[in-house]
């Protein structure tokens, strides 16, 4: 096998989603475990096939944020790595977040949004509010940028430029954690450049950061444990994975998943159809599957985050994973 652009014969079946015990619908996937040396503990599908991770890099992007030597607060530097439900919350701790280090929040360029989460949204219109680049749900890494441009006198105009330092560190940082040059490059949805690896190599990368054996690592850790709020929202998937197992739980858009436990042992999960529905708990899944988690945090996420499938008022299915 040789890395390639994701085909639809590169998945298989990871989860199916069954009504009065007949199969329904079926999710094909990809998915990786790694250990903290960087070997392959389960596959599913071809791991070597080149995804968009889309915001499941924003860890990465958060540590080439510190290598640069800027001072994010706790909470900051969790706010650089979320993918946010829109919250009051939210939208308060990132506009501190910028006033705190003087970047104006015109110098935002994410595009105007409406909150993430549908509760969140629906709490917003009723108060008569509009789209703004602080509710949308990347937010906080565009801060995180705004931030450490500010910090190092870089211009923050063509913060999102591929030529711009903060950039080009961050394409330097991708590839040492993953062990793999990007092998192509977009524009993700917020705006910021967009980097292609392998779904084995996004595994590796973050169980290199679970391991955290780097001052950096672990105080990006020790972040998001201490405002996993921060990373989703009260009550959605990554928090609670978080609150549950520690470490890190990161969607990313069309169908992504990256995780990774506070020893090192990391899953990353592409859904080919881009479905979000199946990622958690086939990440979940995997994880078991390998002994990086314990049968009843696996059971206990289970339950608080399947899908039920219902018949009228009765639950009379559900989504299972199949790894």
């Amino acid at each position: 096998m040789s890395l390639h652009p994701l085909g639809v014969s590169d998945g298989a079946v990871v989860a199916e989603l069954v009504r009065d015990s007949v199969v329904e619908s079926l999710h094909l996937g990809v998915v990786a475990v790694a250990d903290s040396s960087g070997t392959l503990l389960l596959e599913k599908g071809d791991t070597e096939a080149v995804v968009f991770p889309r915001s499941t890099l924003k860890p990465l992007q958060a540590l080439a944020m510190l290598s640069t030597g800027v001072e994010f607060s706790s909470l900051e530097l969790a706010l650089s790595t979320v993918s946010h439900c829109g919250s009051k919350k939210h939208r308060e701790a990132i506009t501190g977040f910028m006033h705190n280090h003087e970047v104006d929040l015109g110098h935002l360029q994410c595009p105007n949004d409406w909150p993430l989460g549908s509760s969140e949204r629906a709490e917003l219109m009723a108060e008569g509010g509009v789209p703004s680049r602080v509710a949308m749900n990347c937010s906080g890494k565009h801060a995180g940028f705004l931030a450490t441009c500010q910090h190092n006198n870089w211009d923050l105009d063509s913060y999102l430029s591929p030529s711009h330092p903060l950039q080009s560190l961050i394409v330097e940082t991708i590839s040492d954690y993953a062990g793999e040059q990007p092998s192509f490059s977009s524009v993700d949805g917020c705006g910021s450049p967009l980097h292609a690896l392998s779904v084995g190599a996004l595994a590796r990368a973050f169980a290199r950061v679970g391991a955290a054996k780097t001052a950096h690592e672990k105080q990006l850790l020790q972040a998001v444990a201490e405002n996993s709020w921060a990373l989703d929202g009260e009550g959605r998937d990554n928090t609670v994975t978080i609150d549950t197992i520690g470490g890190i739980a990161k969607i990313g858009a069309e169908g992504l998943v990256a995780m990774t436990t506070p020893e090192g042992v990391s899953v990353a999960v592409k859904i080919l159809d881009g479905s979000m529905r199946a990622t958690t708990i086939v990440a979940l899944s995997a994880l078991s599957r390998v002994g990086a988690i314990t049968d009843t945090a696996f059971t206990q996420l289970v339950e608080l985050l399947s899908v039920p499938v219902t018949g009228g008022e009765k639950t009379i299915g559900g989504l299972r994973a199949t790894i």
